[in-house]
């Protein structure tokens, strides 16, 4: 129970010593009233702060339940956030929410009327959050700025080996007794240059791999790194002649309005012809119209993307027995040439842990009775 409640709780029982008269039985309703009301506040009566999780996936719920020490009572909920399903928060001070959870003005404004102090993202990214709509309605957001760079950077080399040895055409005709070898011809990776757009830690993660291989790293960041720059096997170069010198190129870039469409027709028009593209960092990194039209010419030789910039109504929803209504992903899917999957890239049990881990000391904090700034991974605007 909170101070507010242990102070009401003390006048309780200053009222039972003077008057002896009062039966147990109303004693025990006064202490359930008591807690009752303690649980609208937003905890239960074992003090567990409860918080709605919203686009709760199995593994998601594992790796909580293996971390959660009694630090919250989580109500574990399969759709994702929305207007509609914003309902579902009601009674709890906070919610964790996850990358396509809608978090615009009219659900914060819900939220809020629901009596929602705190937006916990279980993920690095917060472009899906109104943060303006946030602080006007007193509303806390957190998030998880960094977990397992490996798990991420891995993924980013699996798609490319995907590609580059055409496993998944192997995988599917050897699946079907077709198990010739025409048209899957890769290439080496030794001596090839890979161009590493964004070097935070997957970047440099990707690069010591890359490096492994034997390639020639290019590297473009806004923030130079003084230990990759003295590293004499990474080259850090223009944003241009990355586009122009690179055999592949891999997207590791957060999302902002100057990064926004960065691999659009202009920039496709620099680089080499049958350039390999992997995006595994936001899907609006890539002007994807502008992706279907550089496959189609040939400008492109292959795409591996774990993320779209249209996918929160796709990703993390079964879509086997409906129609795809967005015309423009639909096409990539008919390219054999391109590796899609849906926002996979972090889904390790390291990973995982880690998020859990971090999202829980979000949550401490906020029990300590911590707000704003004085919260670790706070996000503002």
């Amino acid at each position: 129970m909170g101070n507010r409640d242990t102070d009401r709780l003390k006048v309780v029982n200053q009222l039972l010593a003077d008057h002896e008269g009062i039966s147990a039985s109303i004693y025990q309703q006064i202490i359930e009233v008591l807690e009752t009301q303690h649980e609208t506040y937003g905890y239960n009566s074992k003090k567990q702060l409860k918080v709605a999780m919203f686009d709760a996936r199995s593994y998601d719920i594992a790796a909580f339940n293996a971390e959660n020490h009694a630090h919250i009572h989580a109500i574990n909920i399969q759709s994702s956030l929305n207007e509609v399903s914003a309902i579902q928060a009601k009674g709890c001070l906070a919610i964790c929410v996850f990358v396509n959870d809608d978090c615009s003005e009219p659900v914060i404004a819900k939220l809020a009327a629901y009596g929602v102090k705190l937006i916990a993202l279980r993920c690095a990214g917060f472009n899906n959050v109104d943060l303006s709509a946030c602080k006007q309605h007193r509303i806390d957001v957190v998030r998880v700025p960094e977990y397992s760079p490996h798990a991420v950077a891995e993924h980013t080399v699996a798609l490319m080996m995907m590609l580059n040895r055409k496993l998944h055409q192997a995988y599917m005709r050897n699946k079907n007794g077709q198990y010739v070898l025409d048209g899957l011809v890769g290439f080496d990776m030794y001596g090839k240059t890979v161009g590493v757009v964004g070097v935070g830690k997957i970047g440099r993660c990707l690069i010591t791999i890359l490096l492994g291989f034997g390639c020639k790293v290019l590297a473009y960041d806004i923030e130079l790194d003084p230990a990759l720059q003295a590293n004499p096997f990474v080259d850090f170069v223009s944003l241009e002649t990355l586009f122009e010198s690179s055999d592949i190129i891999t997207l590791h870039a957060p999302l902002t309005n100057q990064t926004y469409h960065m691999i659009d027709e202009n920039a496709l028009n620099k680089m080499k012809q049958e350039v390999m593209i992997i995006n595994t960092s936001r899907g609006a990194l890539i002007d994807t119209k502008a992706l279907v039209q550089g496959l189609k010419s040939g400008k492109i030789g292959s795409a591996g993307l774990d993320v779209y910039e249209e996918e929160a109504s796709i990703f993390f929803h079964d879509k086997s027995g409906e129609v795809i209504t967005d015309d423009v992903f639909a096409r990539l899917t008919t390219f054999n040439n391109v590796v899609i999957t849906s926002h996979q890239g972090f889904l390790t049990k390291e990973a995982l842990s880690n998020i859990a881990q971090t999202t829980l000391e979000n949550f401490a904090e906020f029990i300590e009775g911590k707000r704003g700034d004085e919260l670790t991974c706070v996000v503002s605007d």
